[in-house]
């Protein structure tokens, strides 16, 4: 069992299972990294560059972008991830186990005398982002008013020194903590916590329609780990650490200073804009002895450790309003958490555009919902596509809704408002035999006499240089 707590156990089992890639020549974190990094996106094994310029510190990515890779470390089947992070939420929710606070952890074991981010192997991912970025690590931050914790993943931009500024996307429960602090004219304070596990991310990633503004979604991460999260108190900050975390740093945001951030490389395969977004001063800075650097690459790793949660919780939530709902898979074409693919054993008439708009409604950030049988295979794009060309009614199977609220880092819905659209492409009900698909029996292939022949090269086209040599020559004789 694989201590998913801590990321340098994580490193280890990785490695003993063949699932590390090992970058040992010198790498430039600015560009270079990513760029390395992305010749391994969504295959089976993570990226460890062991040797980046002007640091001591490795950096790990790499460890979301593969299902196949994400259930060999927790122990599960890849099409039965989804699953489990719908019985790890769902046994929270009707047990929540609370974090407990130690007086000693492993990211306390170094202090640094002065806060200086420049010391930390921050990447600079994409050609035309605003500069270095935190973009993998967990921030823990209590409610001003109820004392109740929040965790989140956010983009924080390095300014300085001690600087940073930090993009809060709309509606987020950090986003009501900020305003409420700025009522009662205080800063925000929280820690940011570097090189976590799978278990503290998929709590800080749960949509709030799973984990409402009143409850402790670090529970959530104590479910996943099989034992309370440890959290250690500040030194300068009145905020709680990781205990197991590579680096925890103390923050504080004062509310209405703002300054330029971005653009940043974003899920959605654009560059965020340049805005002015509230500015975070570092306050203090813990380490463990040999820290491992994580960072996430925009893209497919995104599509997993978001696109789990977004699919456990339509799944549950569909499942108990629509009879029939089998599954949910959101499309890596759909950037992760934009476009549902539900699949539903029809038993009524009408119940597959009542999973369309339940869908929207379970998943606020969700564009497109498109609802197929159970005779299609809801993670095969072509077989999703088929049922559109083939089942779709174009004038009654779709469904618009106009100006409602999106996710605001989709080009298409500017100040979080745009359009919806959902597609049944479902049999007619009751169907008729027109609709069954074509079958051939199952065969296998063992005890048969089959010669499979190797398929020739394809012979190499000359050169044109020296072909039009050859004419050359042929011409003058």
């Amino acid at each position: 069992m694989v201590d998913i707590k801590d990321l340098q156990a994580i490193v280890k089992a990785l490695d003993k299972m063949g699932r590390l890639v090992r970058v040992k020549s010198e790498v430039d974190p600015a560009y270079d990294l990513a760029g390395i990094a992305a010749r391994f996106e969504g295959g089976p094994r993570a990226v460890l560059f062991e040797n980046v310029k002007g640091y001591d510190e490795p950096v790990l990515t790499g460890l979301y972008w593969s299902r196949e890779l994400l259930g060999a470390l927790l122990g599960k089947a890849e099409d039965a991830l989804p699953g489990y992070v719908q019985d790890c939420i769902s046994n929270w929710q009707k047990q929540p186990r609370d974090p407990v606070s130690v007086t000693k952890a492993p990211v306390m074991q170094v202090t640094e005398n002065r806060v200086d981010l420049t010391k930390l192997p921050i990447p600079t991912h994409a050609l035309d982002d605003g500069g270095p970025y935190f973009d993998a690590g967990v921030v823990i931050a209590h409610d001003p008013e109820t004392g109740v914790r929040n965790a989140s993943i956010q983009r924080f931009m390095v300014v300085d020194q001690d600087t940073l500024t930090i993009n809060i996307d709309a509606g987020r429960h950090l986003e009501l903590y900020l305003e409420k602090a700025a009522k009662r004219a205080e800063t925000l304070k929280f820690s940011l916590n570097l090189g976590v596990g799978p278990g503290l991310h998929f709590a800080a990633a749960t949509p709030a329609e799973a984990a409402p503004a009143d409850a402790d979604e670090l529970g959530i991460a104590s479910e996943f780990h099989g034992a309370p999260l440890e959290l250690i108190d500040g030194t300068v900050l009145p905020v709680e650490c990781v205990a197991h975390a590579m680096w925890s740093l103390e923050c504080q945001i004062a509310p209405g200073v703002v300054a330029d951030e971005g653009p940043f490389a974003e899920v959605t395969g654009y560059y965020a804009k340049r805005a002015p977004r509230p500015v975070v001063h570092v306050r203090a800075v813990h380490r463990r002895r040999n820290p491992i650097f994580h960072t996430i690459i925009s893209g497919k790793e995104v599509f997993n450790s978001v696109g789990l949660l977004g699919e456990a919780n339509v799944l549950a939530l569909l499942q108990k309003q629509v009879p029939g709902v089998r599954d949910v898979y959101f499309s890596h074409g759909g950037a992760g958490f934009y476009h549902a693919v539900v699949q539903i054993a029809q038993v009524r008439a009408g119940w597959a555009k009542q999973a369309l708009m339940a869908a929207f409604a379970a998943f606020p950030p969700l564009k497109m919902v498109t609802v197929v049988d159970d005779d299609v295979d809801i993670r095969n794009p072509s077989d999703v596509e088929w049922a559109m060309a083939t089942r779709l009614d174009a004038k009654s199977g779709i469904l618009t809704i106009d100006q409602v609220f999106g996710h605001g880092l989709n080009p298409s819905f500017p100040d979080y408002l745009g359009a919806k659209v959902g597609f049944d492409a479902t049999r007619p009900f009751p169907h008729t035999r027109e609709y069954d698909r074509a079958k051939m029996k199952e065969m296998g292939l063992d005890g048969l006499d089959i010669q499979v022949p190797e398929i020739a090269a394809k012979a190499k086209r000359p050169r044109r240089k020296a072909a039009a040599k050859k004419a050359r020559g042929k011409a003058k004789k």
